[in-house]
């Protein structure tokens, strides 16, 4: 790294043992990506509004060759966490998930693509369960789910309502994930 990590606490005191925690989840980012120039995290510990005591988030800025790497969560969010090395994981764990992907846009290597898009149209609907089955324009029957629906389009779909989807595949067939309106 071309610059010295920087490591910086609110609302607590520097901990050695936390820096050192760090200092070892930026040296395994390094594995992932040799050429990062500069890091700079942010550990904040909060007070909780409710039940819950001390809130910890760390934030994970890393500046590498063609872009930059940014986690940074807030309390409230999945990643805000009670215990701190919980929350320095998550954070580390996320900032590597982007520099893997960086490194693959870099390589040029197979980034992940859209799933193909489907119409169809509901042929039964089970609207108190949250559920029911739509005849794609190929002629496949197809599972969805409450879910699955975008926004609060759910409110909106009845039988015949045009809809588009994408397909995944799964133990009892495939079935639509991202339902919306058609149109």
């Amino acid at each position: 790294m071309e610059t010295e990590p920087q490591i910086v606490f609110h609302g607590m005191d520097a901990s050695p043992a936390v820096t050192a925690e760090i200092h070892g989840k930026i040296g395994k980012l390094e594995q992932v990506h040799q050429r990062i120039t500069s890091c700079r995290v942010i550990v904040e510990k909060r007070t909780a509004r409710g039940n819950k005591g001390q809130i910890y988030q760390v934030a994970v800025e890393a500046e590498v060759p063609g872009g930059m790497i940014i986690v940074n969560r807030k309390p409230g969010d999945l990643g805000a966490h009670e215990d701190l090395h919980v929350a320095i994981r998550d954070s580390f764990n996320a900032a590597r998930r982007q520099l893997d992907e960086h490194v693959r846009k870099m390589k040029g290597v197979d980034v992940k693509s859209h799933p193909e898009r489907h119409h169809g149209r509901v042929v039964r609907l089970f609207a108190d369960e949250g559920y029911g089955f739509i005849k794609s324009s190929g002629g496949l029957e197809v599972y969805f789910q409450r879910d699955s629906v975008v926004g609060s389009d759910w409110q909106r779909i009845g039988l015949d309502t045009d809809l588009e989807f994408s397909l995944m595949d799964g133990d009892k067939g495939p079935f639509a994930v991202n339902v919306s309106l058609r149109g």
